[in-house]
Protein backbone atom coordinates (compact mmCIF):
# COMPACT_ATOMS: atom_id res chain seq x y z
CA UNK A 1 0.00 0.00 0.00
CA UNK A 2 1.18 3.70 -1.15
CA UNK A 3 1.97 5.70 1.28
CA UNK A 4 0.11 9.06 1.56
CA UNK A 5 2.92 11.52 1.42
CA UNK A 6 2.14 15.30 1.99
CA UNK A 7 4.55 17.15 -0.32
CA UNK A 8 5.63 20.88 1.40
CA UNK A 9 5.31 23.24 -0.63
CA UNK A 10 7.69 25.54 -2.27
CA UNK A 11 8.12 28.32 -0.36
CA UNK A 12 10.47 30.98 -1.87
CA UNK A 13 10.42 34.98 -1.22
CA UNK A 14 11.15 37.94 -2.92
CA UNK A 15 10.79 41.51 -2.52
CA UNK A 16 9.52 44.03 -4.96
CA UNK A 17 9.39 47.98 -5.05
CA UNK A 18 6.72 49.07 -7.20
CA UNK A 19 5.46 52.66 -5.61
CA UNK A 20 3.16 52.99 -2.71
CA UNK A 21 3.18 49.59 -0.77
CA UNK A 22 -0.91 49.97 0.10
CA UNK A 23 -1.42 49.19 -3.80
CA UNK A 24 0.77 46.41 -3.91
CA UNK A 25 0.01 44.50 -1.03
CA UNK A 26 -3.86 44.30 -2.33
CA UNK A 27 -2.54 42.74 -5.69
CA UNK A 28 0.05 40.82 -4.61
CA UNK A 29 -2.83 39.35 -1.58
CA UNK A 30 -5.16 38.50 -4.47
CA UNK A 31 -2.49 36.13 -6.57
CA UNK A 32 -3.07 32.06 -6.17
CA UNK A 33 0.30 30.85 -4.85
CA UNK A 34 0.82 34.28 -2.55
CA UNK A 35 1.06 32.91 1.05
CA UNK A 36 1.95 36.42 2.71
CA UNK A 37 2.90 39.95 1.81
CA UNK A 38 4.70 42.20 4.38
CA UNK A 39 4.49 46.06 3.75
CA UNK A 40 8.30 47.71 4.73
CA UNK A 41 11.31 49.18 3.55
CA UNK A 42 14.24 48.04 2.04
CA UNK A 43 17.23 49.24 0.48
CA UNK A 44 18.43 52.29 2.83
CA UNK A 45 21.10 53.10 4.89
CA UNK A 46 19.20 54.05 8.36
CA UNK A 47 18.61 50.81 10.95
CA UNK A 48 14.80 51.02 12.00
CA UNK A 49 13.35 53.75 9.42
CA UNK A 50 9.98 55.14 10.23
CA UNK A 51 7.92 55.84 7.70
CA UNK A 52 7.92 59.45 8.43
CA UNK A 53 11.66 59.26 7.53
CA UNK A 54 11.44 57.57 4.37
CA UNK A 55 8.64 59.64 3.20
CA UNK A 56 11.85 62.06 3.19
CA UNK A 57 13.25 60.58 0.94
CA UNK A 58 16.71 61.34 2.72
CA UNK A 59 16.88 57.27 3.78
CA UNK A 60 17.71 55.54 0.71
CA UNK A 61 14.60 53.58 1.76
CA UNK A 62 12.41 52.38 -0.98
CA UNK A 63 8.63 51.33 0.19
CA UNK A 64 8.74 47.73 -0.42
CA UNK A 65 6.52 44.52 -0.66
CA UNK A 66 7.85 41.24 0.89
CA UNK A 67 6.23 38.25 -0.51
CA UNK A 68 6.41 34.58 0.67
CA UNK A 69 4.87 32.29 -2.60
CA UNK A 70 4.69 28.62 -3.50
CA UNK A 71 6.44 28.43 -6.62
CA UNK A 72 4.36 24.94 -7.33
CA UNK A 73 1.81 27.25 -7.86
CA UNK A 74 3.06 31.00 -9.36
CA UNK A 75 6.41 30.68 -11.00
CA UNK A 76 8.77 33.37 -10.55
CA UNK A 77 8.31 34.80 -14.02
CA UNK A 78 4.69 34.72 -13.32
CA UNK A 79 5.42 36.91 -10.36
CA UNK A 80 7.71 39.21 -12.50
CA UNK A 81 5.21 39.87 -15.18
CA UNK A 82 2.44 41.31 -12.55
CA UNK A 83 5.25 43.31 -10.62
CA UNK A 84 5.87 45.12 -14.17
CA UNK A 85 2.20 44.91 -15.18
CA UNK A 86 0.62 46.83 -12.35
CA UNK A 87 3.03 49.65 -12.10
CA UNK A 88 4.81 51.84 -14.60
CA UNK A 89 8.76 50.63 -14.53
CA UNK A 90 10.01 53.57 -16.67
CA UNK A 91 9.54 56.25 -14.19
CA UNK A 92 12.64 57.07 -12.52
CA UNK A 93 11.96 57.20 -8.87
CA UNK A 94 8.01 58.27 -9.19
CA UNK A 95 4.77 55.94 -9.81
CA UNK A 96 1.92 57.85 -10.79
CA UNK A 97 1.22 61.14 -8.08
CA UNK A 98 4.05 59.78 -6.00
CA UNK A 99 7.49 61.11 -6.13
CA UNK A 100 10.44 60.22 -4.31
CA UNK A 101 13.50 57.69 -4.39
CA UNK A 102 10.99 55.89 -2.05
CA UNK A 103 8.59 54.37 -5.22
CA UNK A 104 11.40 53.49 -7.56
CA UNK A 105 11.18 50.50 -9.06
CA UNK A 106 13.32 47.85 -7.84
CA UNK A 107 13.60 43.87 -7.66
CA UNK A 108 15.18 43.08 -4.56
CA UNK A 109 16.25 39.29 -5.11
CA UNK A 110 17.41 36.74 -2.66
CA UNK A 111 18.52 34.11 -4.82
CA UNK A 112 21.28 34.40 -8.13
CA UNK A 113 18.08 32.61 -9.95
CA UNK A 114 16.16 35.72 -9.32
CA UNK A 115 18.49 37.86 -10.72
CA UNK A 116 18.65 36.44 -13.74
CA UNK A 117 15.17 35.63 -14.63
CA UNK A 118 14.46 39.32 -13.44
CA UNK A 119 17.00 40.74 -15.74
CA UNK A 120 15.98 38.35 -18.74
CA UNK A 121 12.53 39.52 -18.21
CA UNK A 122 13.36 43.04 -18.44
CA UNK A 123 15.14 42.31 -21.53
CA UNK A 124 12.28 40.50 -22.97
CA UNK A 125 9.92 43.28 -22.08
CA UNK A 126 12.25 45.71 -24.09
CA UNK A 127 12.45 43.05 -27.01
CA UNK A 128 9.26 43.17 -27.42
CA UNK A 129 8.67 46.87 -26.94
CA UNK A 130 6.05 46.45 -24.25
CA UNK A 131 6.84 50.22 -22.88
CA UNK A 132 7.25 52.97 -24.64
CA UNK A 133 10.57 54.25 -22.87
CA UNK A 134 13.10 52.15 -21.02
CA UNK A 135 12.88 50.11 -17.87
CA UNK A 136 14.54 51.78 -15.40
CA UNK A 137 13.61 49.15 -12.48
CA UNK A 138 16.24 48.53 -10.14
CA UNK A 139 17.86 44.86 -9.92
CA UNK A 140 19.84 44.51 -6.27
CA UNK A 141 20.43 42.01 -3.71
CA UNK A 142 18.23 42.01 -0.98
CA UNK A 143 18.98 43.90 2.50
CA UNK A 144 18.04 44.14 5.60
CA UNK A 145 13.95 44.15 5.18
CA UNK A 146 12.50 46.66 7.72
CA UNK A 147 8.83 45.69 8.64
CA UNK A 148 6.01 49.02 8.07
CA UNK A 149 4.40 49.91 10.90
CA UNK A 150 1.51 47.85 11.44
CA UNK A 151 -1.35 50.71 10.32
CA UNK A 152 0.49 50.30 6.95
CA UNK A 153 -0.36 46.37 7.08
CA UNK A 154 -3.14 44.75 5.23
CA UNK A 155 -3.87 48.27 4.72
CA UNK A 156 -6.82 48.10 1.60
CA UNK A 157 -8.32 45.21 3.45
CA UNK A 158 -8.78 47.01 5.97
CA UNK A 159 -9.92 50.16 5.00
CA UNK A 160 -11.62 49.72 2.02
CA UNK A 161 -14.19 52.73 2.51
CA UNK A 162 -11.44 55.52 3.06
CA UNK A 163 -11.22 57.84 -0.23
CA UNK A 164 -7.70 56.70 -1.35
CA UNK A 165 -8.79 53.36 -1.45
CA UNK A 166 -11.89 53.46 -3.51
CA UNK A 167 -10.36 55.94 -5.48
CA UNK A 168 -6.60 54.96 -6.56
CA UNK A 169 -6.63 50.89 -5.28
CA UNK A 170 -9.49 49.84 -6.24
CA UNK A 171 -8.98 50.83 -9.83
CA UNK A 172 -6.18 49.29 -9.87
CA UNK A 173 -7.48 46.25 -8.31
CA UNK A 174 -10.18 46.18 -11.06
CA UNK A 175 -7.60 46.64 -13.82
CA UNK A 176 -5.76 43.58 -12.45
CA UNK A 177 -8.87 41.47 -12.03
CA UNK A 178 -9.25 42.04 -15.50
CA UNK A 179 -5.87 40.85 -16.99
CA UNK A 180 -5.15 38.30 -14.69
CA UNK A 181 -8.53 36.91 -13.60
CA UNK A 182 -6.64 33.32 -14.32
CA UNK A 183 -4.19 34.18 -11.59
CA UNK A 184 -6.96 35.42 -8.70
CA UNK A 185 -7.56 33.16 -5.94
CA UNK A 186 -11.25 32.09 -6.62
CA UNK A 187 -12.72 33.54 -3.21
CA UNK A 188 -11.91 36.85 -4.55
CA UNK A 189 -13.36 36.82 -7.67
Amino acid sequence: MEENKKVSPNIQKITFGNGCFWCTEAIFQSLKGVISVTSGYMGGKVANPTYEQVCTGATGYAEVIDLEYDADVLSFDELLLVFFRTHNPTTLNRQGNDVGTQYRSAIFYTTDEQKQASIAMIKRLTNENVFDSPIVTEVTPASTFYKAEQYHQNYFNDNPNKSYCAFVIQPKLNKFAKEFADKIKPELL
